[in-house]
């Protein structure tokens, strides 16, 4: 058994203090200080009154640190592996992107034998953004390789796609949606057209998630509520890119106080420029112009981020007034659930997948199963992944 003492234990709606978090591969048990016998612990970490969280949940992330999911090189989703535990990420999906058939199928071979491993931050599966979406707003997906929803080319890959973006008006009908979810997988709705009766319908078909809210989608209007509308008002799970770039922080306190919270999911969608300093860079095969932190294509379309995870967990507290626990499990417990993880929560039985972080949400240490993969002191932090 292992020990963290001395810590603020971030629970779903309080911080605990003047308690001992003890756990292997699992959450075994908080008690008070006062009831701990250091002897009967194998390993005592002192967080010196810094925040212990449930590990975060990226359900949206391209790439990092030079490397992009649709890479055909092995070492990048290690290399990812090896960012997102600095930045406080214990579980990932690698995100496709709109390429040829071809690209996305190496990609998510590469992402099915990444499953496999133990080493780092966990890859659960891919979300798979595109190619069944909607032209009209392709956002940075390449429009060439843009085609009709099909199930026969995800159907090899039912255990490795977790989530499936696409635009609803463009499908034949909506049983390409209970397939999905026949399969378990997420039927996201994003990069769209839709009015809301097409989107309400889709999310009555089984669709329950929305892809990076606001952006690649038509906006909310008195008369055409739209995609938008459907959001807001339905209790579908929303993506939220919190770098103050994608959705303005008024706009993060407007969802902050429409949408239940538990439906509320912070996400990076990240691309290879994220750590990186500002300069040229490539996102689906574009180049990608990163300066002052914003990413846009040659055309001026915003693509992607450099957006980290705990800097999109301070970003949306700072905004919107939430507190700590409640923006941390828009982190954590908000995808655990959806994904259906023993994870996302300090109580006992769930994944010891833990983070502690000070006061402005610097990650210091992350724990994966039980182990350490990533100590900011003997790392040399984020300095040291490039």
């Amino acid at each position: 058994m292992k020990a963290i003492i001395h810590g603020r234990i971030v629970a779903e709606n309080e911080i605990l203090r003047g308690q001992v978090l003890l756990y292997d591969e699992q959450i075994r048990r908080i008690i008070p200080e006062a009831e701990f016998d250091p002897a009967s612990a194998a390993e005592i970490f002192d967080a010196a009154g810094q925040y212990v969280s449930p590990g975060f949940i990226n359900m949206h992330i391209h790439g990092c640190c030079g490397v992009d999911v649709m890479d055909d090189e092995d070492g990048a989703l290690e290399i990812m592996r090896r960012a997102m535990a600095a930045t406080g990420v214990t579980s990932f999906l690698p995100t496709t992107m709109t390429y040829d058939i071809p690209r996305i199928n190496r990609s998510l071979q590469r992402i099915r034998q990444a499953m496999q491993s133990t080493a780092g931050s966990r890859i659960l599966g891919a979300h798979v953004e595109g190619p069944f979406i909607n032209a009209t707003y392709k956002g940075a997906q390449a429009a060439q390789n843009i085609m009709p929803a099909d199930f026969s080319l995800l159907a090899p890959y039912r255990e490795v796609v977790k989530v499936i973006t696409l635009a609803p008006e463009c499908l034949s009908d909506l049983d390409f949606i209970r397939l999905c979810r026949d399969c378990g997988m997420i039927v996201s709705l994003g990069h769209s057209a839709a009015n809301y009766e097409q989107a309400a319908a889709a999310f009555a078909a089984g669709a329950s998630h929305v892809t990076h809210m606001f952006n690649a989608m038509g906006p909310l209007h008195h008369r055409n509520p739209g995609l938008l509308g459907a959001a807001m008002t339905l209790p579908v799970s929303c993506e939220i890119i919190a770098d103050n770039i994608h959705v303005h922080p008024i706009v993060q306190q407007l969802v902050y106080r429409a949408k239940n919270r538990r439906d509320i999911i912070l996400i990076t969608d990240s691309m290879r420029a994220c750590l990186l300093p500002d300069g040229e860079s490539e996102l689906g095969g574009q180049k990608v112009l990163v300066k002052n932190g914003k990413a846009t294509l040659a055309d001026g379309t915003i693509a992607g981020s450099v957006l980290t995870m705990n800097q999109a967990v301070k970003n949306f507290k700072d905004n919107t007034g939430a507190s700590l626990a409640e923006t941390v499990a828009m982190a954590s417990a908000n995808p655990a659930r959806e994904l259906g993880l023993p994870a996302g929560a300090i109580v006992p039985g769930k994944w010891a997948d833990l983070v502690i972080f000070d006061k402005d949400i610097t990650i210091c240490r992350t724990i994966v199963n039980g182990q350490v993969v990533y100590d900011r002191l003997a790392d040399g932090g984020l300095e040291s992944l490039l």
